[in-house]
């Protein structure tokens, strides 16, 4: 069966939260996590007002997720292989490319530093702790029941960060009963997009997503938060979510650590 950019996200979402949890995020480009004079430096650049000077690369770097900042989740910088570039994004609808760049991970705009991160969820502790009968199916599905976030975070001069948001938010409204977008060379088909409520940093919006191609759903989560001069997408699916558009929570806890270190 011809491979798909949604199927090909779901196993790389796999393998991603698979080798991160069995690792625990071992070499990855956070070992600066435990620097707490970098991490005050970039808190204290990242603090600046909107239209303030862009983060250098490396002060968005140190104002980035790193492991140990959100409990009971592993992170990691985003693979470059994983990764896919706006430019590989085509969407028929240009008022909704901004959203398809996001849902997929990619820089919205242009900004002048951009960095990625992986975030994924730990399993409940004990979840597999049942063997028998409706127990043991359920203890199945909470193993999986892991969410993996690809933080998109850039940051930009002058009002590109509000812009950024904006632009998201105009692109779901024109864009809800679903568009038609290639990544990578695949077709995909957002068929719906659903508001949710969410507060972190300056400004954010959130919404639920649901994607579909030759029969398949996915459901995603899209988070849009803008903090100073930086902003960030983060776009997310669930293990156990996979098949049938079920749905999952927001990834709060990584938004609101994102927004915390920025400010």
């Amino acid at each position: 069966m011809r491979s798909t950019a949604i199927r090909r996200t779901a196993v790389a979402a796999t393998a991603v939260s698979l080798a991160l949890l069995v690792t625990g995020c071992g070499g990855g480009s956070d070992s600066g996590s435990g620097d707490k004079g970098a991490d005050a430096k970039g808190k204290e650049s990242a603090a600046a007002k909107p239209g303030a000077k862009a983060l250098t690369a490396a002060e968005l770097e140190k104002a980035a997720l790193a492991q140990g900042d959100v409990k009971g989740h592993k992170i990691a910088k985003a693979a470059a292989k994983d990764e896919i570039s706006s430019d590989d994004i085509k969407v028929e609808k240009e008022v909704c490319a901004p959203f398809a760049d996001a849902l997929m991970g990619a820089q919205v705009g242009e900004p002048a530093a951009f960095t990625k991160r992986t975030v994924v969820s730990e399993p409940k502790k004990g979840s597999m702790g049942k063997q028998d009968g409706a127990d043991a199916e359920d203890a199945f599905k909470a193993a999986f029941d892991i969410t993996t976030t690809q933080l998109a975070l850039g940051s930009y001069d002058g009002k590109g960060a509000e812009e950024s948001v904006a632009s998201l938010r105009t692109a779901a409204t024109d864009c809800a009963g679903g568009f038609d977008f290639t990544a990578a060379g695949e077709k995909q088909k957002v068929s719906k997009i659903t508001e949710e409520q969410v507060k972190a940093g300056e400004d954010a919006a959130a919404w639920t997503v649901q994607v579909e191609q030759g029969g398949e759903k996915v459901q995603f989560k899209l988070v849009a938060m803008r903090q100073g001069p930086s902003f960030a997408s983060f776009s997310s699916m669930n293990l156990a979510a996979m098949g049938g558009g079920k749905d999952f929570e927001l990834p709060t806890a990584v938004v609101e650590a994102q927004a915390a270190k920025l400010a």
